[in-house]
């Protein structure tokens, strides 16, 4: 690969990192826009474009950070008509840079740089930027691109990680490496056969041989010399049977790493798509996305290719409203489109909704009589149900995009025949939301193995806040349930319901209590609530593949999906529905965890707990991830101290450290560091300052707005790291 190709390759990277962050910028709410950042990241990308000699993108970028130069300075903001130029200019690129092979591509439409060319004041002369080479003659009209009707041919390719392909290389590979000990192992049995065979020879020439000198010696060395071969050639095969299975593991691993892929690999180009097909139709709208970075099976997300496509096709035909509507409802001028993908118990849920003018009930209605069908008067959710049923639509007309009732019908059939349901509804305040369901096929997890009442079980280990040991004696009483009070330093501590596995689930009677009497318990989360799972004995932390739950036997809202432990299948537990039975039993809600209140340092395992990492550098996000989580850590990233701050505030997962860049846009180290020690609930958390500025001053300052450590990156030590972080927790 030459070093454009290089350089290309990176820039396809970098220039979707800044799409996307303007793109998140315009979707945010004026007040919370960055309009610097924004400007930034144009500049950046003119830069980025200008490196790599793409000129058709340099002059657009050109455009767009000269129009946020301009909001910058004016410290206004964007217009209807100017976002929607930035929103085409975005999705020129990114077609444009998408459409590059070798470089060399399509030319791009001129559209985005007159719909810029129209913001811009035409009085205020543009500084002079490199524009593409004009052709010898006009290019014909490039057509909106409209979204593909996949094919079986097309279904079959999708975006696979470089990396995830080169480490299956290699663990195939060391397979190979490992198995050709097997040939040596093979050489040794055949000498074993060929020795045992002369021995016996020399044995029944022995027994005929009654009158001659017995020659024993002989035979003795021979036994002893097979004996000492075949102990070596036993070690060998043990060696050999180890690499074998470490690197068959290896290979299993890699393979279902490719079998899993990110949803944006399918669905990432479905925004564009769908502001292109509004801009035929005359319509502005919003396109928000959450979720896409989540890594699915992909022959499940290709199977619900189509119908995501046109459950986002429907909610332009059905969710526009005239600006006058939306205006007199109080609404934004753009429809909202939102697409969310989010894993929930076991179960894949995909979300399509809009803030349009919502469920059409009567046309619903009367779509149905036409049809002959039976309609619930007094069941809305029933009725809505009916537009799932092949050829009813309530369009006026037959256009691009509905009028023949076939889209949602594929979403239901599809959605069904993955064993999935499919749900319509209104969407408050305004629009509809309609929610496909559907067993996740395989994911990899994060588990906790866990053994009770004679069997083993597996809990997400997201869901386990830490590891305790108690004794029986230590259980209080409450409402005539079992209780434990978890201690904390200078305050009452936390009283949570305790909940005994094998009770819930049913097995043999628990074996003899750990030494001491002290039984091991996780101290479960969901959303609010907390609650002890008594065990009977932990037995490792590890990523597994996830597969359905068994289709019989299993009661669905505490069971969720299976794991293969060798050649035997473990159920996985959902927490969700263990916290659940808790509250079934009668118990009060468990309280709010006391300020400061901690269980013991020594209870604690680095596997359970999280660090935040918060840095701006994607490089050294990177290198302090994979130096924690070597460790043993579970580690959560934030780009910024704005970001860090607000998923602290949201309570997301439990934090134990903060591990925090001191120089960083929005909001820096020392801002990040003043605000948490200003929330009541986060002051005791502990925060590691690492930043690239040495001086005294910036040392006592961050010391003294309460830094518990201050660790430059010149002297950078991965083991000081740890000790520092050992030493705070």
């Amino acid at each position: 690969m030459d070093i454009r190709q290089l350089l290309l390759a990176a820039f396809e990277v970098e220039h979707r990192e800044h799409i996307d962050a303007i793109r998140a910028a315009l979707a945010a709410d004026a007040e919370s826009r960055d309009w610097n950042d924004v400007f930034r990241r144009a500049h950046s990308l003119k830069g980025a474009s200008r490196a790599v000699d793409l000129p058709a993108v340099e002059a657009v970028a050109h455009r767009l950070e000269t129009l946020f130069d301009r909001v910058v300075a004016g410290g206004g903001a964007l217009d209807r008509s100017a976002e929607a130029a930035v929103h085409l200019a975005l999705d020129r690129i990114e077609a444009y840079v998408g459409g590059l092979t070798d470089g060399a591509g399509a030319p791009m439409p001129d559209d985005a740089l007159l719909a810029l060319d129209r913001c811009l004041d035409a009085e205020s002369p543009l500084p002079p930027a490199r524009e593409p080479p004009a052709p010898a003659a006009p290019p014909p009209p490039v057509p909106a691109p409209t979204p593909p009707e996949p094919s079986a041919e097309a279904g079959a390719l999708l975006r696979v990680p470089a990396d995830a392909v080169d480490a299956l290389t290699r663990a195939s590979h060391e397979l190979a490496g490992a198995l050709g000990g097997e040939a040596v192992v093979a050489e040794g049995l055949a000498r074993l056969t060929r020795r045992a065979a002369e021995l016996g020879l020399a044995a029944e020439r022995l027994r005929a041989e009654t009158t001659a000198a017995l020659d024993l010696r002989g035979l003795e060395t021979g036994l002893l010399a097979l004996a000492r071969e075949a102990a070596d050639l036993s070690r060998l095969r043990q060696t050999v049977a180890t690499a074998v299975e470490a690197a068959a593991a290896r290979v299993a691993e890699q393979a279902e790493r490719l079998a899993l892929v990110p949803a944006e690999t399918v669905f990432g180009g479905f925004p564009r798509a769908l502001r292109e097909l509004a801009r035929e139709g005359g319509l502005d709208i919003a396109v928000q996305t959450s979720g896409l970075d989540l890594p699915i099976e992909r022959s499940m997300l290709q199977s619900l290719k189509d119908p995501v496509l046109h459950a986002l096709r429907n909610t332009l035909s059905h969710g526009a409203e005239t600006p006058a509507a939306r205006a007199a409802h109080g609404k934004p001028p753009a429809l909202t489109v939102g697409l969310e993908v989010t894993v929930q118990g076991g179960r894949l849920v995909i979300a399509v909704h809009d803030d349009g003018r919502g469920p059409d009930l009567a046309g619903v209605a009367e779509a149905a009589r036409r049809r002959g069908l039976p309609v619930p008067e007094d069941d809305p959710e029933a009725l809505l149900a009916l537009v799932f049923e092949a050829g009813l639509s309530t369009a006026a007309q037959v256009d691009t995009l509905a009028g023949r009732g076939i889209g949602l019908s594929v979403v239901a059939d599809t959605v069904r025949r993955l064993g999935g349901q499919v749900r319509l509804a209104p969407r408050a305040p305004w629009g509809t939301r309609l929610t496909m369901t559907l067993p996740l096929s395989a994911a990899r997890r994060p588990m906790v193995l866990v053994e009770a009442g004679g069997a083993t079980y597996a809990l997400p280990s997201a869901a386990v806040e830490r590891v305790i040991r108690f004794a029986p004696s230590e259980l209080d009483r409450a409402m005539g349930r079992p209780v434990l009070r978890l201690a904390a330093e200078g305050s009452a501590g936390t009283v949570l319901p305790v909940l005994g596995l094998r009770d819930l689930l049913g097995g043999a009677s628990p074996g003899e209590p750990e030494a001491g009497g002290r039984r091991p318990g996780l101290v479960l989360r969901a959303g609010a609530r907390r609650v002890v799972l008594a065990v009977e004995a932990l037995r490792e932390v590890r990523t597994h593949l996830v597969l359905p739950a068994p289709p019989v036997g299993a009661d669905p809202t505490l069971v969720s999906g299976t794991v293969i432990l060798g050649d035997r299948p473990v159920l996985v537990l959902e927490p969700d529905g263990i916290v659940a039975r808790a509250a079934e039993a009668g118990l009060e809600p468990p309280p709010r965890e006391i300020q400061g209140g901690t269980i013991a340092p020594a209870s604690r395992s680095p596997k359970f707990i999280t660090i935040l990492v918060v840095d701006d550098s994607i490089t050294t996000r990177t290198l302090e991830k994979g130096i924690l989580e070597a460790a043993g850590y579970r580690v959560v990233v934030c780009v910024d101290g704005q970001d860090a701050i607000e998923r602290l505030r949201a309570g997301i997962e439990p934090i134990a450290l903060v591990l925090a860049d001191v120089e960083m846009p929005r909001l820096d180290g020392f801002g990040l560091l003043k605000a948490i020690r200003a929330e009541e609930t986060l002051a005791r958390l502990p925060v590691i300052l690492m930043t690239s500025r040495g001086d005294a001053e910036d040392v006592a300052r961050g010391l003294e707005l309460g830094a518990d450590a201050y660790l430059t990156k010149q002297s950078f030590d991965q083991r000081r790291l740890l000790e520092t972080i050992g030493q705070l927790l």
